[in-house]
């Protein structure tokens, strides 16, 4: 039988729920879910540590062992997620231009992401630059995507919801 792990993170943002198993953390959402009974375990901790470092601005890239279920498509369009750098957007039509007739079923696969901030399905917006299609809130992806490009420095650009 698997064990199962959690840790809680208050963000600025709202807290985030940090679900593990032994190896790799298996869920990271703003979701309220029931964690009752459930202790935290090393992995938890990484990746509390990881996302308040994330949120302070003094960490780019995760380390935190990951693995969350999903189809061989969905995994390799999670993948792709961990290609769009920091501090920078893509548009799904860029995003899904190696398969552009799957530009539905690449933003449905996105849209089914559990590890969030750590597969930075916010950083893929709309063609004409709007903000879409995020499963905690837009609010949340404009001030994930605001806070990346302050922490990088890479000039201002126009946020629309």
């Amino acid at each position: 039988m698997e064990n199962h792990y959690a840790s809680v993170v208050p963000s600025p943002i709202g807290d985030i729920f940090i679900v593990a198993d032994d190896f790799n953390v298996t869920e990271i959402t703003f979701a309220e879910i029931n964690i009752d009974g459930l202790k935290e375990n090393t992995i938890t901790q990484l990746a509390v540590r990881q996302l308040q470092a994330y949120f302070k601005g003094t960490l780019r890239e995760f380390s935190i062992p990951t693995n969350q279920s999903g189809t061989e498509f969905q995994r390799e369009v999670w993948d792709n997620l961990l290609k769009i750098n920091y501090g920078e957007t893509i548009s799904y039509a860029k995003f899904s231009a190696h398969k552009p007739l799957a530009i539905r079923a690449i933003a449905a696969a996105n849209g089914k992401n559990k590890l969030a901030i750590v597969l930075p399905c916010h950083r893929v917006i709309g063609t004409n630059g709007k903000l879409v299609g995020y499963a905690w809130g837009l609010w949340r992806k404009k001030w994930l995507l605001q806070h990346e490009i302050e922490v990088s420095q890479k000039g201002q650009t126009e946020l629309k919801l």
